[in-house]
């Protein structure tokens, strides 16, 4: 029991990675999901409630990293909030066309977000442009502080 308890602990943690990029899916949880499960399947004798709580902080990190780093990606270039809703509307349509559409689609969206409020072209190209990178950005802290949680989980299991 032990070990199909380790191994759906893995898929959920994998998934997790997957979800972190991936904007349908609470990937930070579903690897905090999994690290619990893990840690679980062996009565905790291996990671402690200390290695846990770090964890668990890191995970609550990347919560607050998406919003941060789409006001700041926004406000850095003047977008408006419609910029910022059409760029998560575009993240979503952007999934049914794969990695480029998750690339494509936050900007495309964020631009008819902006264009919606302003007929300026430009304008809307920058606020475009500025949220994509915020979400861009967030995306790579989020990841990094996915992998820092397995990091710490994995050097307290394994030492």
């Amino acid at each position: 029991m032990e070990i199909l308890l380790k191994i759906l602990a893995v898929v959920l943690v994998l998934a997790g990675v997957a979800g972190t990029v991936l904007p349908a899916m609470p990937g930070p949880f579903l690897a905090l999901a999994g690290l619990l499960l893990f840690a679980w399947s062996d009565g905790f004798a291996h990671v402690g409630w200390w290695t846990l709580t770090l964890v668990i902080a890191l995970t609550l990190a990347t919560a607050g990293v998406d919003f941060v780093a789409s006001a700041v990606g926004a406000g850095r270039v003047g977008a408006s909030r419609r910029a910022m809703v059409g760029a998560v509307a575009g993240t979503f349509a952007g999934l049914f066309f794969g990695l480029p559409g998750l690339i494509i689609g936050p900007f495309v969206g964020a631009l008819a977000g902006e264009l919606s409020v302003r007929r300026n072209l430009a304008a809307a190209g920058r606020a475009g442009f500025g949220v994509w990178l915020g979400l861009l950005l967030g995306t790579a802290v989020k990841l990094a502080l996915v992998f820092a949680a397995i990091g710490v989980f994995v050097a307290a299991y394994l030492f």
